[in-house]
């Protein structure tokens, strides 16, 4: 199992849900891949059109099987992958004519632009951009999943002036059995693999094709290049020029990884967890590991208290998270995961909880357990980012009401018990739907309100989010959020420690007024401007 099945079920649509009813499709092209156009799309409701994602259709009627067979293999595996330098897949729609698939939008633009904007990387920038591209690599293999089309058009930037690096474009992608070679020829000519025009290859075809982006970057010209033919000769025989004019200035490490990669024979080829302790990448690269601070740890150990449904509603929040949100908290998960392989492992936890914090043992299996989703004996991304509510990343309206949705698997405006069942299934980790809709049925009325759902998850009074009170809290929050969060000034730890915690659905203590920042003034004005008699005149 990769993603659990929550992470799953959340985000795969079908009728009568419909992708209109979330999502505005614009006329703008962000891009052409193989599988077809990306448009921009807006979030229905959103404030001045800032919830931005990329959509990409498909025509499902009349499309042969070998089509449907690779629509399924790339949503298939979209949907499993989870990773900070990995395009996040946030929602998916099926009806009989159409499937969409909606991811979030990367504004940076394709590595391939910066690389012809600059003409060619200093080793700092290349090592540092090899590393995150290596990252993803390795957490796609470790996870049994193979690209086979990496090529400086599928590495986007979040953002213009960012370095942070997502691989994206999986119409290539498959989930792969070691023991079994594969045998179709695919990808972008000057990219592949000698064993892939020879079709019979492994994982190790992905490494190859880093093998050139690297080179790309660091020389500015393509190792293998002129008309198909010679492409193919050069690429069989691992033939490529190191023009003295280019590589006269590259570090010795640098020219050895290049040679790593681009070996002929795949056993000799590195891999990519060998790849990342390469001299030239842990000396070039300027990404240090982040200090873990008591914010992180006391995120982690609340999140390992919280009742079931509350980790639920994390855990589906965490997969509506924008990419502001996950940078907050994205360089305390890549540094506690030590393996490189894009989980955090019992064993790194314990490395942070216990030893570093002293934790007892026993409650960091029980914060493990709690964060171990789907029960594969390592924490994801996801299940990270879920923790990270606790004490670092606000829940903010846009957020409340994104999870919301996820739960309202008809539109109706309430969460019901047949809601559930259609996300969660019978039981959540051994718990029947009737009782965790219980923990936020504040009103007992055997629903959950948009209203209740976000005073059970924020611990504030019902009365504060009725009508307009609930955007003065959220304005505090996001003013706040620049604030307490970023200067890791997390205001809330005092009143949240995993001894308070409350674990059902009734309205929290007073004390929790200050959650995610907040003032009780705050909060006693929401609740005033909602029972004075202006307010219901």
């Amino acid at each position: 199992a990769r993603v659990g099945h929550l992470g799953v079920s959340s985000r795969y649509h079908k009728l009568p849900a419909r992708i209109e009813q979330d999502y505005d499709i614009q006329d703008t092209v962000l891009g052409q891949g193989y599988s077809g156009v990306v448009r921009m799309a807006i979030a229905s409701g959103s404030p001045d059109g800032k919830q931005r994602f990329a959509v990409k259709a498909f025509k499902l009627q009349g499309i042969d099987g070998d089509k449907r067979t690779q629509l399924h293999s790339e949503v298939s595996v979209f949907l499993g992958l989870d990773h900070p330098h990995i395009a996040r897949l946030v929602d998916v729609y099926e009806t009989d004519e159409i499937l969409h698939l909606v991811m979030e939008c990367l504004d940076g633009g394709e590595l391939f632009e910066r690389v012809t904007r600059r003409k060619r990387y200093s080793e700092q920038d290349a090592a540092e951009a090899t590393q995150q591209m290596l990252l993803a690599v390795n957490y796609m293999h470790s996870q049994g999943m193979v690209h086979r089309d990496l090529k400086l058009e599928n590495f986007l930037y979040d953002g213009t002036g960012q370095d942070n690096l997502k691989l994206i474009d999986f119409g290539f992608s498959k989930v792969w059995d070691p023991n079994i070679k594969m045998h179709v020829s695919c990808g972008t000519l000057s990219y592949v693999a000698p064993e892939v025009l020879e079709k019979c290859y492994t994982s190790q075809c992905d490494l190859w094709s880093l093998g050139v982006i690297a080179f790309i970057l660091l020389a500015g010209y393509m190792p293998f290049s002129g008309s198909e033919e010679k492409q193919k000769s050069s690429i069989l025989a691992g033939r490529f020029t190191l023009k003295p004019e280019r590589w006269g200035t590259i570090s010795p490490d640098g020219v050895n990884f290049v040679k790593a990669l681009l070996q002929v024979s795949p056993t000799r080829r590195w891999t990519a967890d060998k790849a990342l302790k390469h001299a030239w990448i842990v000396r070039r690269s300027k990404r240090a590991d982040v200090e873990i601070d008591d914010s992180i740890v006391q995120g982690l150990r609340q999140f390992g208290q919280a009742s079931k449904f509350r980790r639920c509603c994390m855990g589906l929040m965490a997969w509506s998270l924008s990419n502001d949100d996950r940078a907050m908290v994205r360089q305390y998960f890549v540094s506690m995961d030590k393996n490189r392989q894009g989980t955090i492992t019992l064993a790194e936890l314990r490395t942070i909880l216990t030893q570093k914090f002293s934790i007892s043992d026993r409650e960091t299996q029980q914060v493990f357990e709690a964060l171990d989703t789907n029960c594969d004996e390592t924490i994801h991304y996801s299940d990270f980012l879920a923790a990270m509510l606790n004490t670092r990343i606000a829940m903010h309206d846009r957020l409340l009401r994104s999870a919301f949705r996820r739960f309202d698997t008809d539109s109706s405006g309430y969460i019901t018990t047949e809601d559930l069942r259609q996300v969660l299934g019978d039981t959540f980790e051994g718990v029947g739907v009737e009782k965790l809709l219980s923990e936020a049925d504040l009103l007992r009325d055997n629903r959950i309100s948009y209203e209740e759902f976000v005073a059970y998850l924020r611990g504030t009074p019902l009365e504060a989010h009725r009508e307009g009170a609930g955007a003065l809290i959220d304005d505090e929050i996001l003013r706040k959020r620049g604030d307490a969060a970023l200067n890791h000034d997390n205001s809330c730890d005092k009143f949240w420690s995993p001894s308070t915690l409350v674990q059902h659905g009734s309205p929290m203590p007073r004390s929790f007024a200050a959650l995610r920042g907040l003032k009780q003034p705050t909060i006693l004005a929401a609740f005033r401007s909602m029972t004075s008699p202006s307010a219901s005149s």
